[in-house]
């Protein structure tokens, strides 16, 4: 039967319209037209199976755009003639993107993307001087892209037993072990106390190592894990001992032993350089510079173990210094600091006044403070000012007292001052357009008051921030992030480690154990950005004047001072020294990140937070823990907690104010009728609108919040250790 002119088996062409339907001048008939536009033409998408190379069995999906559908739908849509050129413009566009995806991928492959400035020669120098040191207390592999021909000498590392002599080979991957014995301690027998644990033994150290091998995210290893692994080992569980097999394989802290009885390895030196026949990997110089002069390094530091320090044993190249950076008012958030400090480090507190034991080297914590806008620099008098700020507000005040002298220490940040402090970059960062640059985010160098022009605690010769965002320090919501004193204290963390030494943290930290164990580690370290392989240097150890440092500095100066964490990851493995800043997993300091970020919530760390904010305010169903728990049931295991910005969020909404007893009973009054003042806070206690004075007010149970948030207990909890009414959590009282 032949097809029916009505309902033709295919779309007519224009030849066929016209063979069809000679009177209809090129148009169909309505009927045949609504049949034609409401036909089927087939999937939008066609899939097709090809064989994979190498397999006869498996087949691979590809799928592809139905372009007779496209071209049918365009017809239909919009008429034969337009929505053929419609289709035709839609298939030139996908030729042009596809083409300029492909021309993209190869200009990347093209682009230099380089952040390298130092040859392959002072990369090897810079390995030397940070092993010789003492700075590299590993047996991780050494790039072999480096190409060196001897194993460089290495104190802190004991060789193993049994071996006397050994040659290197071709691009070495390891050093010449020849440091003390090591001795590790069983945590089993920590018997000092049932109800405290011990603290550590002065002068040990955690093997990182060891640590790394039960804690690395990238090997697949559960906070949850790790943290039962760092208790155990430091005695830490003290209170919930339990049988586990095999406990000696949870001792990751060891002290050195002098009666080192281990021979070290006799090495011999090769006949030729070992590079000799052997094709140099290339190293790619950043674009538009040149090769950096060869660093100017002091002599390698000499490295002492505890055993051959003088007494008290303190390392004039690795001092126990805990740095941080505040700007802007002095609140709740570094008053927590301090106090989580006094509460878990060895700071002889708990010795009468004056008393001395010359066995433990006491460690300090250095709070800077740039006391105006971020990007200001202070006059004259703004150290007299600062400390005057210091003593009337009630968060800081408590700290001057003459018991925490050379415990905690406030000192002026000037920008000025420290980065000229840097020889690194001394005669250099002045001369950039953008100092402030975190991430490709910047910030413009202040540009001069002129006379006459001055400002509150400024002089004619120092700067005047650009911006409302620069004159802002402090944050007091999400809305009003203080990001540019963000973005400075990145690189004030790198200036204050490499300039004096020590450990930096950022203020939104809280100490949960002694670091005594990480102190008696010598190399250099940050923790991973959550899943991510990158820093995070919320917490950052850096060798004072190290070469490590050196290079840093020198990198960064040549690409425009961006000190960001990414970056840095970058600047360290194109360099090839990222062994050297060994990436700690953040289960040590910032345990909770990665179950904010969905992972490992199958066996997830103890307490679940799902989010930063449920320390701030713990969900309904999990707020009877922190009250009942207390702080060792809070990540036990872990050396501190990040809890991530939240500055505006109180830790004690209900109370506050510094509550620390009579002795700072003036400082109390003060911040509780500031406190009473606040609207939102009469509401919840049930305050009466007219109480002006401290002395009307009474506490009252039914005024706080009947389940605490963890916040709010780990607050009350140091303060009733600065009160007396309890010890700190090894068990030693304040003594004033």
């Amino acid at each position: 039967m032949p097809p029916s002119i009505y309902f033709p088996q295919t779309n007519p062409s224009h030849a066929q319209r016209d063979r069809l339907y000679p009177f209809s001048n090129g148009n169909l008939p309505s009927a045949v037209n609504e049949k034609l536009h409401n036909r089927h033409f087939g999937p939008w998408v066609l899939t097709r199976t090809v064989p994979l190379p190498g397999s006869r069995k498996r087949r691979l999906r590809v799928c592809y755009p139905n372009t007779s559908r496209v071209h049918q739908f365009a017809v239909a849509r919009f008429g034969q003639k337009k929505g053929t050129l419609v289709f035709g413009l839609l298939l030139l566009l996908c030729i042009v993107l596809i083409l300029g995806g492909l021309f993209s991928g190869v200009r990347a492959v093209v682009r230099n993307d380089s952040t390298l400035v130092f040859r392959r020669e002072e990369l090897q120098r810079i390995w030397k001087w940070e092993i010789e040191s003492g700075h590299y207390p590993s047996r991780r592999e050494i790039p072999p892209q480096l190409l060196l021909n001897q194993e460089y000498n290495n104190p802190s590392l004991p060789p193993p037993q049994g071996s006397t002599a050994r040659s290197p080979t071709s691009g070495v991957t390891s050093t010449n072990p020849m440091g003390p014995r090591r001795r590790y301690l069983n945590a089993n027998n920590f018997t000092e106390s049932i109800e405290y644990p011990p603290r550590p033994v002065p002068g040990s150290v955690a093997d990182l190592d060891r640590i790394m091998d039960h804690c690395d995210f990238s090997q697949k290893k559960y906070v949850r894990d790790c943290h039962e692994f760092l208790r155990a080992g430091a005695g830490l569980d003290n209170t919930i001992r339990f049988r586990r097999a095999g406990s000696e394989e949870m001792s990751y802290i060891y002290v050195e032993e002098a009666d080192n009885t281990t021979a070290p390895f006799v090495i011999t030196p090769p006949d030729q350089p070992a590079t000799t026949g052997t094709p140099l990997p290339e190293l790619k110089l950043k674009a538009g510079v040149e090769w950096e002069a060869p660093l100017k390094l002091d002599a390698p530091d000499t490295y002492r173990p505890h055993y051959d320090l003088p007494n008290p044993p303190c390392d004039e190249d690795s001092p126990r210094i805990f740095h941080m950076f505040w700007a802007g008012p002095f609140t709740d958030k570094p008053y927590m600091a301090i106090l989580s400090f006094l509460f878990t480090q060895n700071t002889g507190l708990h010795l009468p006044r004056g008393s001395i034991d010359d066995k433990v080297c006491r460690p300090q914590l250095w709070l800077w403070i740039n006391p105006g806008s971020a990007s200001s620099v202070p006059n004259q008098s703004i150290t007299r000012e600062m400390f005057d700020s210091l003593k009337s507000n009630p968060w800081s005040a408590p700290f001057l007292h003459p018991r925490f002298k050379d415990v905690v220490n406030f000192k002026l940040w000037n920008t000025t001052e420290q980065l000229d402090g840097i020889p690194e970059i001394k005669n250099d960062w002045a001369k950039l357009t953008s100092l402030f640059n975190s991430g490709g985010h910047k910030y413009n160098v202040p540009i001069p008051v002129a006379e006459g022009e001055e400002e509150e605690g400024m002089t004619a010769t120092t700067t005047r921030a650009r911006s409302k965002d620069e004159q802002r320090a402090g944050s007091q919501s999400a809305s009003t992030y203080d990001k540019l004193s963000v973005i400075m204290s990145d690189i004030a963390r790198f200036v204050l480690c490499h300039q004096y030494g020590g450990i930096y943290l950022d203020a939104d930290t809280i100490f949960l154990r002694d670091w005594e164990e990480l102190w008696g580690w010598k190399g250099a370290f940050a923790y991973r950005w959550s899943r991510l392989p990158r820093y995070n240097t919320a917490v950052l150890r850096l060798g004072k004047k190290s070469a490590l440092g050196s290079f840093i500095f020198r990198t960064a100066l040549k690409n425009d001072m961006d000190v960001h964490p990414f970056k840095l990851s970058v600047y360290a493995k194109q360099a090839m020294v990222d062994n050297l800043l060994l990436r700690l997993p953040d289960a040590l300091f910032d345990p909770a990140w990665l179950n904010t970020e969905d992972y490992q919530l199958d066996r997830p760390a103890q307490p679940l937070f799902t989010t930063f904010l449920a320390f701030f305010d713990t969900p309904a169903p999990d707020n009877g823990s922190p009250a009942s728990l207390g702080f060792s049931g809070f990540f036990r295991g872990a050396f501190s907690y990040h809890f991530h910005n939240y500055w505006w969020k109180p830790f004690d909404p209900a109370r506050n104010w510094p509550d620390l007893g009579p002795r700072f009973i003036a400082g109390e009054k003060k911040a509780r009728k500031e406190a009473l003042a606040s609207a939102t806070l009469k509401a919840q206690l049930n305050t009466p609108p007219d109480v002006d004075t401290v002395t009307a007010f009474a506490d009252r149970l039914e005024d706080d919040k009947r389940d605490l948030d963890w916040a709010t207990v780990m607050k009350r909890t140091f303060e009733s250790y600065m009160r007396g009414e309890r010890p700190n959590m090894y068990g030693e009282s304040l003594v004033w």
